[in-house]
């Protein structure tokens, strides 16, 4: 009764290659979802981990992203909520608390307001999150995303407008 294969008996697998149509999409919507995912994270590192994500699960689905179904919405879709994702990991973590001492909000510094910002998009519920991302980081329209959602646009319009609402009275505390 033989336990195991010698290390001479072992092959390795062979290494997995991603398909052509993979590799298509990954060059073409690369740069969108890594700047997608920086412009809501605000850290490289953590684009590239969205950027990562995203990839991953194209990969995992056997990349058929179907091209009549707007690939690249598709693309920012997916980059906002694998940021997003990172932002309220983030959250749960106490890397750092808020210092009480800092001055009144108008006299903040820029940096200082998008890490608050992000902090309070992460507590928003995901779709909330990805409904203000979209329109305001991403600058995509009211119109394609109630599209993207199979919504009126103007329930759109009113999301956004209480999505806004209770993030401003957020970041006034």
């Amino acid at each position: 009764m033989r336990m195991s294969a010698s290390p001479a008996e072992r092959k390795a697998p062979p290494p997995m290659t991603p398909p052509e149509d993979f590799k298509a999409l990954y060059e073409r919507f690369s740069s969108l979802v890594y700047r997608t995912a920086l412009r809501i994270t605000g850290r490289p590192e953590d684009a590239e981990d969205a950027l990562q994500t995203v990839f991953a699960r194209v990969l995992r689905q056997g990349a058929k992203i179907d091209e009549a179904q707007a690939p690249e919405g598709y693309f920012r879709r997916a980059a906002t909520n694998a940021a997003l994702d990172i932002l309220r990991g983030r959250a749960h973590r106490a890397e750092a608390q808020l210092d009480e001492s800092l001055p009144h909000p108008a006299m903040e510094s820029t940096p200082y307001l998008k890490e608050r910002l992000r902090r309070a998009l992460a507590t928003l519920e995901p779709q909330d999150a990805e409904l203000f991302a979209l329109r305001y980081i991403e600058g995509v329209s009211n119109t394609e995303i109630a599209q993207q959602y199979g919504l009126e646009r103007s329930t759109i319009g009113v999301r956004l407008h209480r999505i806004r609402r209770w993030l401003q009275e957020e970041l006034e505390r």
